[in-house]
């Protein structure tokens, strides 16, 4: 198989910096189905851990990108399990993770924590420095509407699963909640998921909007006035609150393939038009090899939130 589409970036990150991105789960295999997902509609809905790809595959991709960064002298500051669908579906995450170690880069993953019921799971997560949860609402109706998980999720479950895990965890644990607008930014919900994330006593408490082109297209973004006393809402409780709702900025690494760079690159981070511009002078590339991509139907383009916006076209496979 070819190993490099199973990492990506560098890509600059709100959250890590510059994060190397480990793609360790096939086209949108998912035990959610949120509805403001950047990377569409989920393909395959599954909570069953399994086999993806080869962990020798993903060390040794890694392994090559890593070498071509340093000799461009690149900053890495994590490397970062953010894949193309839900990260801990993957088995192999520990002897993943255990493989990477060797690279001395800090391990980060995100993760929407529909898994964390399970005892293999939590004790996957213990080698990552850095973990975010994913903690839209801790409202169970809200949470369906928002997340729509899989049918055999149990909600008290995941998030008895959430205090057990925040008890014995000692790395940074980060919670992440999205906000869409007339769906969890009514300020009962939001008490509500404030008063859940104190119990789990994070590093920060994460409020994120949807800045790129969501899954469904009826999905908006609050108003000021609503993400301000979100903020004010999670401060009030105690939380370190930050929020994500400035875009991350231009800086994409290009390693010596465009193609596969692009490719890898949007599967998972839609790329906005003026960081694909930049993207393209750094690879002396062309807008015509990017319209080249569009008419062989790999990607995509999309105006949403008055910018237009790049994404892979994800196809089902047959993991």
């Amino acid at each position: 198989m070819d190993i490099d589409k199973l990492t990506y970036g560098p890509v600059p990150s709100r959250r890590l910096g510059r994060s190397l991105g480990i793609n360790n789960i096939p086209a949108k295999v998912c035990s959610y189905a949120c509805i403001y997902c950047q990377l569409g509609n989920t393909l395959k809905m599954s909570i069953e851990r399994k086999s993806f790809y080869n962990p020798e595959d993903i060390y040794l991709s890694a392994k090559k990108r890593i070498s071509s960064l340093k000799e461009k002298n690149e900053k890495i500051d994590y490397v970062a399990f953010v894949p193309d669908g839900e990260s801990t579906l993957d088995i192999n995450l520990a002897k993943e993770a255990n493989l990477l170690k060797e690279f001395n880069i800090k391990l980060a993953i995100i993760t929407n924590g529909s898994l964390m019921y399970r005892e293999d799971v939590q004790n996957d997560l213990m080698q990552f420095e850095w973990i975010s949860l994913k903690v839209d609402s801790a409202v169970k109706s809200v949470w369906k509407k928002i997340d729509r998980p899989h049918g055999k999720l149990n909600f008290e479950d995941i998030k008895k699963g959430y205090i057990d895990f925040s008890k014995k965890y000692k790395g940074l644990l980060n919670t992440e909640t999205m906000l869409v607008k007339n769906i969890n930014d009514d300020e009962e919900s939001l008490k509500k998921t404030a008063e859940f994330i104190k119990t789990l006593n994070p590093n920060k408490a994460y409020i994120s909007i949807p800045i790129r082109p969501p899954a469904e297209n009826n999905i908006q973004i609050p108003d000021d006035e609503d993400i301000n006393r979100a903020y004010l809402i999670f401060n009030s409780y105690g939380l370190n609150t930050e929020l994500l709702v400035q875009y991350e900025g231009n800086n994409f690494t290009y390693t010596n393939d465009f193609e596969k760079d692009l490719l890898a690159i949007t599967s998972v981070h839609p790329i906005r038009e003026d960081a694909l511009e930049k993207f393209l002078q750094k690879s002396n590339a062309s807008w015509k090899d990017v319209e080249n991509l569009i008419k062989k139907q790999l990607i995509k383009k999309t105006f949403y939130n008055k910018h237009y916006y790049f994404s892979r076209i994800l196809k089902k496979s047959n993991s």
